[in-house]
């Protein structure tokens, strides 16, 4: 499965927290607590983000892609640690900010600015516990299923999400489904969504249409597994494409 975002956390809190300890010892103390909150926060993360407790309504992230105030209070060293590392990460990949895996349907990371949604007014399928739905994309329609980064949505969040965006194609709407970067979370997404409407027979073989398109996305072992489970007991039906 490679390495999760819980360990990831965990190490960059340990290395706030020893860096608290430092300053600390040359007496710098009131210097020294912004980095013990800091670790504190990304330590609180960590465990929430571990696969055996997968509770992304920690951040409290609303369903309509708003975070409450207190939410920004408590976890603004993590909610702006991962907007900076996310811009860094894009302008050093160079990947586009979103692919068309089929005529109307894209798969891709946050969209930050206008230029990285998608023409013509898409519906939305929000992956991120972690990203805020900007203001000004507020008129476009929108499904969150927040989830953390290197997680994968659950069976059932998969399935309403699918039978939403179903509908939204329904109506001739393109739609866009992101996560952070358009790796994961959202794929596993996609994937689904190209079964539900007929295009792909299962799973696998909309992965592999996906990769055809946009190569560099890598589902790990929670994804395919959530994938297999929706598959058993998903309730939405093929459309015929």
């Amino acid at each position: 499965m490679g390495v999760g975002i819980s360990f990831l956390i965990a190490l960059k809190a340990t290395v706030l927290f020893l860096f608290f300890l430092y300053l600390k010892t040359l007496t710098y103390t009131l210097f020294s607590f912004p980095f013990l909150y800091a670790s504190l926060v990304d330590f609180l993360v960590s465990i929430a983000s571990h696969p055996s407790i997968d509770l992304p309504i920690l951040l409290g992230k609303n369903p309509d892609g708003t975070f409450p105030i207190w939410s920004f209070i408590i976890f603004f060293p993590y909610l702006y640690f991962v907007r900076v590392f996310s811009a860094l990460r894009r302008l050093r990949s160079g990947e586009p900010a979103y692919t068309e895996v089929e005529d109307g349907l894209y798969v891709g990371g946050w969209p930050a600015s206008r230029h990285m949604m998608p023409p013509g007014e898409p519906a939305v399928v929000d992956c991120t516990a972690e990203f805020p739905r900007l203001r000004e994309f507020s008129g476009l329609p929108y499904r969150c299923i927040p989830t953390w980064d290197t997680r994968s949505p659950q069976p059932s969040d998969i399935e309403s999400a699918v039978k939403w965006a179903v509908g939204k194609r329904q109506l001739s709407r393109p739609v866009f489904v992101h996560c952070a970067y358009g790796h994961g979370r959202s794929v596993a997404v996609m994937c689904a969504l190209l079964v539900a409407l007929g295009i792909t027979e299962d799973w696998k073989n909309a992965e592999k249409l996906i990769k055809q398109k946009r190569p560099y996305i890598r589902m790990n072992a929670l994804h395919r597994k959530a994938l297999e489970e929706w598959s058993r007991h998903r309730l939405s039906t093929p459309k015929k494409h």
